[in-house]
């Protein structure tokens, strides 16, 4: 008797935590800011209710002076509790060609053909996904007032319509703030854009699922990078 009641609890342990599984948020805040040929962009992961944070930061995203490759350096943080210390991982410097760019279309359209209604499961999944706090600022500038107008007004519909889109496949839980600052006489180029996506693992893992589920022919086959070796800091 006293196996079965272990055995018995060891069962309502797994059910549970497989309950907090499906049900358990994950919060994702992103934030890019470009500045003339200054890049940044950062990636946050909270797991937890924010116990777990892992944090991506890319600070520099730049094309390479001597190749037609970009250049992305990665730095990870993870950070567990409020008041925990926060681990640093290795900086990273990788080089990206346009064959690797190639090579990833070819392999995303290699995955699309093996699952049946693929579209249909994307919609699903970005369905469940909450987005907030949407923030996208931009300055240009031109140097000339006419040109100037003319392209801020570009931009405006340019934004209004990826709004549109997100807030058709994404629940939008707040008004956006757009805003476009003109400079008419100098030339800039500024954008900050801040968002915080949140959904359940459960979602992610259904859709997992129905992956497999309609999953169909044989292993993809994939074309590989060409990886530059990265560069350890």
């Amino acid at each position: 008797m006293r196996v079965l009641f272990i055995i018995g609890i060891i069962i309502l342990c797994l059910f549970l935590l497989f309950l907090m599984l499906l049900f358990m948020k994950i919060t994702v805040k992103i934030r890019y800011y470009h500045a003339k040929d200054n890049d940044d962009l950062s990636v946050e992961i909270r797991i937890l209710f924010g116990l777990i944070r892992i944090k991506k930061k890319f600070p520099l995203i730049k094309v390479d002076d001597n190749s037609p490759s970009l250049v992305v350096e990665e730095e990870t943080k993870v950070k567990v509790g409020e008041d925990g210390p926060e681990q640093k991982g290795n900086k990273k410097t990788n080089q990206f060609t346009g064959d690797d760019l190639l090579n990833t279309f070819s392999n995303t359209k290699e995955l699309l053909q093996h699952v049946v209604g693929f579209h249909r499961i994307i919609r699903y999944i970005l369905s469940k996904v909450r987005i907030k706090d949407i923030e996208w600022s931009s300055i240009i500038g031109l140097g000339d007032a006419a040109h100037t107008g003319a392209i801020a007004g570009a931009v405006w519909a340019v934004k209004g319509a990826i709004i549109g889109i997100i807030s058709n496949y994404m629940k939008m839980q707040n008004m956006p703030h757009i805003h476009i600052y003109p400079q008419f006489q100098r030339n800039a180029s500024e954008t900050l854009f801040k968002c915080m996506i949140r959904f359940r693992l459960g979602h992610a893992m259904i859709a997992g699922i129905k992956i497999v589920k309609y999953w169909k022919g044989g292993m993809p086959h994939l074309k590989p990078n060409n990886e530059a070796p990265a560069i350890h800091k």
